[in-house]
């Protein structure tokens, strides 16, 4: 499985509810903690500015366009951004399956989409490695994305016998043609997620990922990359963002927490599974990426009510 299936697969993504809003007039509004959803949506009719926390720029939707917030970072939408924002929880009522809220009687925007919940009680540290936005505005690739969106509405609409199970497979593919397209496209960036696009960087991400238990050195990493040990390392933090061995150490750990929370295995399987020669050793790690010891961390898995989804 290649690194980004391989992501998606941890972050679990399933669909919760596909639904939207009509504009008319001048209008703003803002969408606070997502709650670790991921949205994905296209434009219907209009243009609107969005607005996403913690990116500098903002970005301007038309009409066809499609976005994709893979992070769930809160954000805002508006006609025009020095306008005063609305609490989204103010003037949407509790969701509803392809439901639709009229804004200022409709008639100037509109907007159709999807959310995804994530599981794991990892997921932010999953949701991180992922860019903040993603906009796809040329025809071929909003025309793919613009299928799976209504694809997944109707499915969810209709309740049809498998629907369930369609959605989520329809989840799948909406994110991943979404994430490829983004790459395809040249975007640049720092992150895990940029470094996929460059194939030296890609390769060594990639021998991690089909031996994550393996004791890599850099001077291996570099020649799987076709790079000195040196000038690799060097690339790969500035592109990732952290050096490759922080990296190993925090996939390992990524999937660590998968397997405590899906299974019953000690941790003194779990370790050497990883890599670690001790408990102590992957313990130690495991505290340091995550921030809780890993018995803390299956108690806490184990004791966590079901995750609720708002409106």
């Amino acid at each position: 499985m290649d690194p980004l299936s391989e992501l998606l697969t941890l972050l679990k993504p399933s669909s919760t509810i596909s639904s939207g809003f009509d504009a008319g007039g001048d209008w703003s509004v803002w969408f606070g903690d997502q709650q670790r959803q991921i949205k994905c949506y296209v434009i219907q009719s209009g243009g609107c500015w969005l607005a996403v926390d913690g990116v500098r720029d903002p970005v301007r939707l038309e009409q066809g366009d499609c976005f994709v917030l893979p992070r769930g970072l809160p954000f805002r939408l508006a006609s025009d951004l020095n306008l005063p924002s609305i609490d989204a929880s103010t003037i949407f009522p509790p969701a509803r399956a392809g439901g639709m809220v009229t804004i200022n009687g409709g008639g100037g925007f509109s907007l159709t989409g999807s959310r995804f919940a994530v599981g794991g009680h990892h997921a932010e540290l999953l949701l991180e490695m992922l860019p903040p936005i993603v906009h796809l505005s040329q025809e071929a690739e909003r025309d793919a994305l613009r299928w799976s969106i209504e694809r997944m509405m109707q499915e969810v609409r209709l309740n049809q016998p498998g629907g369930y199970l369609m959605a989520q497979h329809l989840a799948h593919m909406m994110l991943l043609q979404a994430l490829r397209m983004h790459l395809a496209n040249g975007h640049q960036g720092t992150g895990w997620f940029f470094a996929l696009s460059d194939k030296r960087l890609s390769s060594a991400i990639r021998a991690i990922h089909a031996d994550p238990a393996r004791h890599w050195t850099l001077t291996e990493l570099g020649e799987t990359a076709g790079m000195s040990r040196s000038v690799f390392a060097e690339r790969f933090r500035a592109t990732v963002g952290e050096t490759p061995i922080d990296y190993l150490s925090r996939w390992r750990m990524l999937l660590a927490c998968d397997r405590l929370e899906k299974g019953n295995d000690p941790i003194s399987v779990v370790a050497p599974a990883l890599g670690y020669q001790s408990e102590s050793a992957f313990s130690k790690a495991f505290k340091r990426v995550v921030g809780c010891s890993p018995r803390q961390y299956r108690g806490q898995v184990d004791t966590s009510p079901e995750t609720q989804l708002a409106p």
